[in-house]
Parts: C-alpha cells; sequence; structure tokens
C-alpha cells in the first residue's frame, strides 16, 4: 500500500484497467448484495431532501418499502446503508429498457442530478465502486483505507478498461475528487506515478527523448 496524507491505497490500484460496460453488466452492483449502499451519515439527510424529487419515478415496490423503512436504514455502530427492496436492489434503481430480468439497472438520483433537479448525485460510496472505503479511528486520528473490491458482476470492466486505455484510477477521478478534494487527488496522481515506477508496475511515464 501506499500513502496520501490520512489515506492508506492499496497498490492493486497501479495496473488496474477498468471502465464500468452498463451493456454487459446491466448495473448489478445497484441490484445485488444483502445490504444497501454504504451511506455516511451526512448523507442520510441528502437522501431524505432527494427523495420527493425523483420519488414519482421509482418503482411501487420501492416507494412501498420506503414508507415502510425509510430511504437509509442501519445506526452508528453497525452502518447506514441505503434501503432495499427483498433485500436486493436499492430503493433508488430503475430500470431502463424493461423489467428488472433484462434491463440496465440506473440510479434514479444520478439521473435527477445530471437533469438538474438535484445537488445530490447519489452516495459516494456507490461513485467509488468498485473501491471500498474502510476507516480506523476517530476525528484527526482516522485513517481511511482504500481496497479494490474485485467481484465477478464487475468482470467486464475489466477487458472494457483494457480496450478504452481506462484505469481505475481515472475511472475514479471524479468521485475521489468528491471524496477527498482535488488537492488531494494531484497528490494521490504524483504518488501513484511514483509508487509504479518504483515497484515497476502500470503504466509507466514515456521515456524522455534522447537528446538531439
Amino acid at each position: 500500500m501506499f500513502a496520501v496524507d490520512h489515506v492508506l491505497v492499496s497498490d492493486a490500484l497501479l495496473d488496474a484497467p477498468f471502465a464500468c460496460h452498463l451493456g454487459s453488466c446491466f448495473g448489478a452492483c445497484c441490484v445485488h448484495g444483502d445490504r444497501g449502499a454504504p451511506v455516511e451519515p451526512d448523507e442520510r439527510q441528502m437522501l431524505e431532501d432527494a427523495l420527493p424529487v425523483v420519488e414519482r419515478k421509482l418503482r411501487p415496490e420501492a416507494r412501498a418499502e420506503i414508507a415502510r423503512h425509510g430511504v437509509w436504514e442501519g445506526d452508528e455502530r453497525s452502518g447506514y446503508h441505503t434501503t432495499t427492496v427483498r433485500n436486493r436492489e436499492c430503493v433508488f434503481v430503475v430500470y431502463d429498457g424493461g423489467g428488472a430480468g433484462s434491463a440496465v439497472a440506473k440510479c434514479a438520483l444520478q439521473q435527477a442530478f445530471w437533469d438538474g433537479k438535484t445537488g445530490f448525485e447519489k452516495p459516494v460510496s456507490c461513485h467509488l465502486y468498485p473501491v471500498r472505503i474502510e476507516t480506523f479511528g476517530e476525528g484527526d486520528e482516522a485513517t481511511d483505507v482504500l481496497n479494490y473490491e474485485r467481484i465477478e458482476l464487475c468482470a467486464p470492466a475489466v477487458p472494457h478498461g483494457r480496450r478504452t486505455g481506462v484505469q481505475l484510477a481515472d475511472f475514479l477521478d471524479r468521485p475521489l475528487t468528491r471524496k477527498y478534494g482535488a488537492d488531494w487527488v494531484a497528490r494521490f496522481r504524483e504518488t501513484l506515478r511514483q509508487r509504479r515506477h518504483d515497484v515497476g508496475i502500470g503504466p509507466q511515464d514515456p521515456a524522455p527523448a534522447p537528446p538531439a
């Protein structure tokens, strides 16, 4: 691992071609799992504020689940997460192109954000996936650990990243900026470049041209 300020980053990001390909995975990360997306404490109110904007687009079963349990579940000890339907898809999932069996799962929150109807894109944990953050300690002493969670659902993103020349570190530029800020991302990129050079793994800077 390598450190950027208070964040430890897995060496798995040194060489990790990755670019989402919804035509292959159908948005499976929003559907599969035993709980909803992790939600940071301050994101709970953001989810509640966004609900009136997107509620009419949600599926009837999602609206019924929200009526019973709200848009988030959990507690401070075990963590917070978005509510799910049948312990599967997030309540904010909408299907593009048909029913849940064959259509692409998309995020109603993100669609509303792109349409300029809300300032909250989606939980940052969703935006950063397949990188997961674990936090150890509290306050100024807290350390975040960023790990690349390799799962079969995201397997199509690897060859697609290789074909398009996109690395996971590049793919996650916006959510990393959202989480840690542009200055941190600049330091992350420089540290990543140096780490790749030191261990000889991952894309390398082109060799300088020989002197004339």
